[in-house]
């Protein structure tokens, strides 16, 4: 099967068109729905359905109502437009592409390194400000249009939210300030597409009644329908007459609006609806469907409008073998599962993400038991607060890098009253990387580690996941934060007769040289993959599985670095705050003479966007990197290069 995609010069063509008909706008957009589709199925993995849902309004905000292809991206009387739900920007960098801001080999690059990052980030042109969890966008948009009104800037500031991410506090918060400081360039746009991950925003918290709720705080509110462009023209130009309030149009939305399929929702087992296309790639089946879909569409509003749409052709799509996956977040939503026959206390919170950190058994089974707290994580951590106080057990569920730091100050309150709680802290450390660095978290374990009644633990395999979670459910009496990668892992491990102490690791290889500590499923197999390089440079080195994070059983400690004079630690976290750090400690700690050295290795800046090989091999911390610098401590070569030869493990 071929991939095409259609040039930027063939979107040239229909701007050049004298024609205001509506038509031309809708070939236009559909174009865009073609490159997005392409571009999705290229990086495999991405957001459609968000894309698909704006693509009508961003559309008509670019071709009809902005003028940044008059006065250019750096002018400061620019107008802006960013969206703070950031899951549509693969949506977004094919209108951006369109116009010739982005080439076409950048946007086949789609979350890989160099490429197109999964979410937005400022260093791709058009692209006016990152996005983070949830909530941030019409506060950033009322500081861009404050500094407007200040240095007498011209242009006005146009905002595209989630309706999902009007559960998040923060959004009410900069309703209120907004109007409150009349700002008055601020346009926000709802894209009100009704779904939020894969379920409906109003099962999972209801925002409505939205004209009601922000009119309330003094904003001029419009109603339209976000694929209508006669529609969206009008609310446009009516907004202009208004000068004295922020304005902002609530757009009723399709999610995945374009292709049928796309369009469809089904319902499950237990009869609820579900959106199966927030995120991923089509297969080969559907992507086939869908590209043939869109093309008629375009064949069709083409020749109404007498032109004609050529597409480049630029690879021919190879059919992958599937392949089992090993997830350890199965382990933990099974075991949880098992847990909760018997722990009548236990209660779990999640953040609108039951599917993806395996909590959905959990959800179904025991409902009575199950909050789903959508997009608001500081209100969720607070309301375990106040079940814990009650005596409960509560187990609070999210992504890392959106609960440990936007929540950071609510878990710490709850630690100051010594309860007891779980933070189950899903999709930490680097991999996978291709949604960019607002989801990949490296600073979790430092930001929790200043917490004293925090213990820090992180699996790196099923047996592993499982002690864990039978360890912060049954034993330990302080709060017990479990980190865990969210993607396959590379290998499993399966240590003989395996048990989970307190503060102690376990060594998976056994060497003279060297001791590397590690832990998680990435760096454990990035860790046994590079003693394999360096066995046949006869450089053997011993890796210990550390699962504590910020414990350690000195005895242990002591025991285990014996004999050796160099002790790397490799982190899947920040170089700062991480497991060195605590390595580092221990061996201060240690009374003995002669202290080994500690070699950190670990993430040094912002965390690059890619492929798992590419972004660990950005960080030099894939394990042909990792040996290579190992080698270069123990043995001082000057040309590192050399060390490999054409018969050695890569």
């Amino acid at each position: 099967m071929e991939i095409s995609i259609i040039e930027n010069s063939e979107f040239d063509k229909i701007r050049e068109l004298s024609t205001k008909d509506y038509q031309y706008l809708e070939l236009y957009s559909t174009m865009l729905r073609y490159n997005c589709f392409v571009e999705v199925k290229k990086a495999g993995s991405g957001h459609l359905g968000s894309s698909f849902s704006a693509m009508d309004i961003i559309t008509y905000l670019y071709l009809r109502e902005l003028n940044v292809l008059e006065v250019g991206l750096n002018s400061n009387d620019r107008d802006i437009y960013f969206s703070s739900k950031g899951h549509d920007v693969p949506g977004l960098y094919s209108l951006l592409h369109s116009l010739g801001f982005i080439e076409t080999s950048q946007l086949m690059k789609l979350r890989k390194l160099g490429g197109l990052d999964g979410h937005p980030d400022v260093r791709i042109p058009g692209i006016e400000s990152n996005t983070g969890s949830l909530g941030m966008g019409i506060s950033k948009g009322k500081g861009m249009a404050i500094a407007k009104k200040l240095n007498n800037y011209g242009g006005r500031v146009f905002v595209l939210t989630g309706d999902g991410e009007f559960q998040e506090g923060q959004i009410y918060e900069s309703l209120q300030t907004t109007s409150h400081q009349k700002v008055t360039n601020l346009n926000v746009i709802i894209d009100r597409n009704k779904f939020q991950t894969d379920k409906i925003v109003n099962e999972i918290v209801n925002i409505d009644d939205l004209k009601q709720k922000v009119s309330s705080f003094g904003w001029y509110v419009d109603e339209i329908d976000g694929h209508n462009f006669s529609e969206i023209e009008n609310a446009l130009n009516k907004i202009k007459d208004v000068t004295d309030k922020p304005k902002f149009i609530i757009a009723n939305t399709i999610k995945g609006k374009g292709i049928s399929f796309l369009e469809n929702y089904t319902k499950n087992q237990y009869g609820e609806v579900i959106y199966k296309w927030h995120s991923g790639a089509p297969d080969d089946e559907y992507f086939e469907l869908g590209i043939n879909e869109l093309k008629q569409k375009i064949r069709n509003l083409s020749e109404k409008l007498n032109v004609e749409i050529n597409y480049k052709i630029i690879e021919q799509l190879i059919k992958q073998p599937s392949s089992k996956k090993i997830y350890i977040t199965e382990t933990f939503g099974k075991r949880l599962c098992e847990i909760a026959n018997e722990r009548k206390d236990l209660i779990v919170l999640d953040g609108d993400l039951s599917a993806d950190c395996k909590l959905r058994d959990f959800e179904y089974q025991y409902p009575e038991r199950f909050i789903e707290n959508g997009i608001s994580e500081q209100d969720m951590v607070s309301t375990a607060g106040g079940l814990a106080r009650m005596g409960m057990l509560p187990l609070v569920s999210s992504f890392a890098s959106f609960l440990v730091s936007r929540a950071n100050e609510h878990i710490y309150n709850n630690a100051c009253e010594h309860t007891k709680i779980i933070y189950a802290c899903h999709f930490a450390g680097i991999i996978p990387a291709g949604p960019g660095k607002s989801h990949q978290s490296v600073r979790d374990i430092s930001l929790l580690n200043a917490i004293p009644n925090m213990v820090i633990i992180q699996p790196g395999f099923s047996v592993e996941m499982q002690e864990a979670l039978d360890y912060a459910v049954y034993i330990a009496s302080e709060n017990v934060a479990l980190r865990m990668n969210i993607g396959p892992s590379p290998q499993e491990f399966e240590p003989e007769n395996y048990k989970l102490e307190f503060g102690k690791g376990t060594t998976l290889l056994n060497g003279n040289n060297g001791i590397l500590f590690t832990y998680g499923p990435v760096m454990l197999n990035e860790a046994v993959s590079a003693v394999e390089i360096l066995n046949h440079h006869n450089y053997s080195l011993k890796v210990v599985n550390m699962p504590w994070l910020n414990r350690i059983d000195l005895e242990w400690f002591e025991q285990t670095i014996r004999g050796f004079d160099k002790i790397f630690v490799l982190d899947d976290h920040s170089i700062n705050g991480g497991l060195g750090d605590l390595i580092i400690n221990a061996v201060n700690k240690l009374n003995i003479a002669n202290k080994p050295q500690v070699i950190k290795f670990g993430i040094e800046d912002y965390p690059e966007c890619g492929t798992p090989f590419e972004v660990l091999n950005y960080h030099r911390l894939d394990a042909k990197s990792l040996a290579e610098q190992i080698l270069n401590q123990e043995l001082t070569i000057k040309n590192t290069k050399t060390i490999y030869s054409e018969e050695a493990p890569q």
